[in-house]
């Protein structure tokens, strides 16, 4: 191991333990922040399971995200609370398989429009189920979770996607995934079943985006598929991942938390325009950062570009 990433696995012990403690002594603002910083922890991370080898860029994380928020807004009232989270993350793991085995075999720009589109589906299933169904568009969601059950929830979790990704990369799976990012014909003809790593990936990946739906979910009471199926979330994960550096485990984590911050200044204080500035972040960050922050840091101490 690097020092560097000595030193990025140091520091993120550091940073979950301090999440960890953080509702014995801070402020409800504070939690605040800690949860959207968890949420995207978790969600640049587990996009960066699949996409960071594969070169695959998925815009689907919100599909996920949002299926896991309706599980819970479903069955979070009926069902014990492990049993939902379980739920929440089969559905998901079978969403993934089953898209899978279809959008798995495009590349491209035609994987992107593919993903983006099935966000879009998933949302539109969902509010037209609702309104005939449920004969209304949202839901309540009442239960006894506080915010520091979401900090502790979302803590766990983001660590569980840390260990999953550290395992993936040193795994047969994880060398799959590299060669083919790096041809995937070569991959193939060395006698890689690429079909087989890359839904397994892709599956995990559904799970912890899920998973990560519905621990937030009891934070906002009222649900409906805008919120849930909101896709600039799908947009906002790409940018960090991007910015910090898909390619390492630790990466993503460098774009997250300064792009939570300057997101929540901009949707303070320029609501109105934060798609613009969104837009106008994310071709900054490919201009100036094609391969992100840990990119940016080999090439300053003379490692690979």
């Amino acid at each position: 191991m690097k020092r560097g990433d000595i030193v990025f696995v140091t520091l993120g012990v550091a940073g979950l333990a301090a999440c960890a403690l953080l509702p014995f002594f801070g402020s409800g603002y504070a939690m605040s922040m800690a949860i959207n910083l968890l949420i995207f922890t978790v969600l640049a991370t587990a996009w960066a399971l699949f996409s960071g080898p594969t070169g695959y860029v998925s815009l689907a994380t919100v599909a996920f995200f949002g299926l896991g928020v309706y599980v819970a807004a479903v069955f979070g009232e009926a069902w014990p609370w492990p049993a939902v989270l379980a739920t929440a993350a089969l559905a998901a793991l079978a969403v993934a398989l089953l898209v899978g085995l279809a959008t798995l075999r495009l590349r491209g720009v035609y994987f992107v429009i593919f993903t983006f589109g099935l966000a879009e589906l998933i949302r539109q299933v969902v509010t037209w189920y609702e309104a005939n169904h449920s004969g209304s568009v949202g839901r309540y969601l009442f239960l006894d979770i506080e915010q520091k059950h979401i900090v502790w929830q979302l803590t766990a979790l983001a660590t569980l996607v840390y260990l999953a990704g550290w395992l993936v990369k040193r795994s047969r799976v994880g060398l799959a995934l590299r060669m083919i990012g790096d041809d995937e014909m070569v991959a193939r003809h060395c006698g890689v079943h690429t079909t087989f790593a890359k839904l397994l990936v892709f599956g995990i990946s559904a799970m912890f985006m899920a998973l990560a739906g519905a621990i937030v979910a009891p934070r906002w009471t009222y649900i409906d598929p805008t919120i849930a199926f909101n896709p600039v979330v799908s947009f906002q994960v790409l940018i960090m991942a991007l910015l910090g550096g898909a390619a390492r485990l630790h990466g993503p984590v460098l774009g997250v938390i300064p792009l939570v911050l300057l997101f929540e200044f901009l949707s303070a204080n320029f609501p109105n325009y934060f798609s613009i500035l969104l837009g106008c972040t994310f071709l900054v960050i490919v201009y100036l950062a094609p391969r992100g922050i840990v990119g940016l840091m080999d090439r300053l101490q003379g490692g690979k570009p």
